[in-house]
């Protein structure tokens, strides 16, 4: 009886979550806030002491749905936050949508894959997972600022690596790829500011 109970509640709570994820992606298509900075940016402020927060959101989102480029957010971090602040969120954020998608992948194996991710990007990694050292191409792959860092981490879930021995790559090879991003977008944002002006 109350493993029912058990089950009933984590049916509503999972209808509930499906529901919010689904309306916050109808919300996002409407309003273009998967495609442009300079909404993300206004959405954002309105939150005031919450802002933070909800960047972290976004943030973990866009990994476990893959349809806002990622340096977007970065770029959006960077301008309220400032360079450091901006990495510490995003890292965050980036790091928690990185856990869910590995979990996520897990349990549902290559379904995911499949209807997340273009043929070309699957065919060019399809033989990692039944590579011995898999684990190595990932870890390395993790800590390059141009890897499909999204796509990798769902398929790290169908390997048979722990979820312990993932999220170890994912904290210590997470920084220097968002690192080389947060500061070279706010390098590159400032030079262009001084060129106009």
């Amino acid at each position: 009886m109350k493993s029912s109970v058990t089950n009933n509640y984590k049916t509503i709570y999972n209808g509930v979550i499906l529901l919010l994820t689904i309306a916050f992606i109808m919300y996002g298509f409407k309003t273009n806030l998967f495609s442009s900075q300079l909404v993300i940016e206004s959405f954002l402020k309105r939150f005031g002491i919450l802002a933070p927060f909800v960047l972290v959101l976004i943030q973990a989102f866009q990994v476990v749905f893959p349809i806002l480029p990622g340096g977007i957010g970065l770029l959006v971090g960077v301008l309220i936050f400032g360079p450091l602040q901006g990495f510490i969120y995003n890292y965050i954020g980036i790091c928690i949508g990185s856990i869910m998608a590995f979990l996520l992948s897990k349990k549902y194996g290559t379904y995911l894959i499949e209807k997340l991710f273009s043929n070309k990007l699957k065919d060019k990694y399809k033989s990692w997972t039944s590579n011995k050292n898999f684990e190595k191409l990932f870890t390395i792959a993790i800590f390059m600022p141009v890897a499909p860092d999204d796509f990798l981490c769902y398929l790290a879930g169908t390997s048979s690596m722990k979820l312990s021995r993932f999220s170890t790559i994912i904290f210590l090879g997470k920084p220097l790829a968002i690192a080389a991003y947060t500061f070279g977008l706010s390098f590159g944002f400032n030079q262009l500011i001084s060129l106009i002006h």
